[in-house]
C-alpha cells in the first residue's frame, strides 16, 4: 500500500492555492455587506480543497490509462505512472473523494440554503456542483475526455471563474450582482493561462500521445498570443473589480504580483523549449492565488 507521502504527492498540494483563489475571490466582492461569512466560507474551502484534490486524482489515472503519461512526458512525476499507486487504488481513492466532496458539498448547501428555507437554490447549486465533479473527472479520465479533445480550457474558464467565483459570492449574498463577472473573468482567465502554461511544456509529448490541447491545435506561436489576450484581460478585470467594488485604496498592492506577471510573460514570449514553461507555472499560479488573497484581505 501506497504511504502518506506518495499520497500527499498525488494530491499535488502546490494546486491548492490557485483553486482556493475562486474561494477568496468571491467572498471578496460580498464580504462587507454579511453578517456571519464563516460558516459558508469554510465549508467553502473544505469543498473546494476536496474537489481539486479529486481533480487531481482523476487526471494521475487518466492520463496514465489514455497514454499521456509516459517516460518522455516532463513535469513532477505521476504516482499511477511511476508505479507508485496502482491503477486500482488510484480508482478507490477517486470514489473515496467524490464521496467527501459530495459530503462537504451539501453541508454547504445546507449552511448556504437549506436552513433559510431556500430549496430552489439549494437544488439548483447542487447540479452545479454533480457537474464540477463530473467535469473534474472526465477531463482526462474515461473513454473519451474532453480535454484530449482541447476543450480543458472551457472547463477551467467556466469552473474556476464562472462558476467558482460568482458561485462562492451568490453562496454568500444569494443574490447575483452583474458586477461579479470582472472577477469571475479575472480567475477563470489567469486559470487558463495556467493551463495555457502546461501545455505548452507538455505540447510535444501530447501530440505525440493523441491529446489535442489547444496549444497542439494552435502551434506554439499561436499559443503564445492566446496566453498574452488570456493575461491581459485578466489584468483589466482585476483592476475593474477594484473600481467597482469600490475596495480601499490599499487594494492597489496586486498590482505588485501583477508586476510580477508582466515580467513573467515578457520573459514566456521567448520561450521555445518545454522545460522554460515549466518554470513558468508556480510563478503565475502563485501570484494569481496573491492577487485573490489581497482582495480578500482588505474587503
Amino acid at each position: 500500500m501506497a504511504g502518506l507521502k506518495v499520497w500527499m504527492s498525488a494530491m499535488r498540494v502546490r494546486t491548492l492555492p490557485l483553486a482556493l483563489s475562486t474561494v477568496w475571490m468571491g467572498n471578496a466582492v460580498v464580504w462587507s455587506d454579511l453578517e456571519n461569512p464563516y460558516p459558508v466560507f469554510i465549508w467553502s474551502l473544505l469543498t473546494t480543497i476536496a474537489l481539486q484534490i479529486l481533480s487531481n486524482f482523476a487526471n494521475d489515472y487518466g492520463d496514465y490509462t489514455n497514454g499521456a503519461d509516459n517516460a518522455d512526458r516532463l513535469g513532477p512525476k505521476r504516482a499511477v505512472q511511476s508505479g507508485s499507486i496502482t491503477a486500482g487504488q488510484m480508482r478507490k481513492a477517486i470514489g473515496l473523494m467524490v464521496v467527501i466532496c459530495l459530503i462537504c458539498g451539501i453541508q454547504l448547501l445546507n449552511v448556504a440554503f437549506l436552513q433559510y428555507g431556500m430549496y430552489a437554490p439549494f437544488w439548483a447549486m447542487l447540479a452545479v456542483g454533480i457537474g464540477g465533479i463530473l467535469a473534474a473527472y472526465f477531463y482526462t479520465a474515461g473513454k473519451k475526455p474532453y480535454g484530449y479533445a482541447g476543450l480543458g480550457d472551457v472547463s477551467v474558464f467556466v469552473f474556476f471563474g464562472l462558476v467558482g467565483v460568482m458561485g462562492n459570492a451568490f453562496l454568500q449574498s444569494h443574490s447575483w450582482n452583474a458586477g461579479v463577472i470582472w472577477p469571475a473573468m479575472a480567475i477563470g482567465a489567469l486559470s487558463c493561462a495556467v493551463l495555457n502554461l502546461n501545455n505548452m511544456r507538455d505540447r510535444v509529448n501530447d501530440e505525440a500521445t493523441g491529446k489535442r490541447t489547444l496549444v497542439v491545435r494552435l502551434g506554439l506561436k499561436k499559443a503564445k498570443i492566446y496566453h498574452s489576450v488570456l493575461l491581459f484581460a485578466a489584468w483589466c478585470s482585476l483592476l475593474a473589480t477594484i473600481q467597482v467594488f469600490h475596495f480601499r485604496l490599499i487594494a492597489c498592492l496586486i498590482l505588485l504580483p501583477m508586476a510580477v506577471q508582466v515580467v513573467r510573460w515578457l520573459k514566456m514570449l521567448r520561450m521555445q523549449e518545454p522545460q522554460e514553461f515549466d518554470r513558468e507555472l508556480k510563478p503565475l499560479a502563485l501570484t494569481t492565488a496573491i492577487c485573490a488573497l489581497i482582495l480578500f484581505l482588505v474587503a
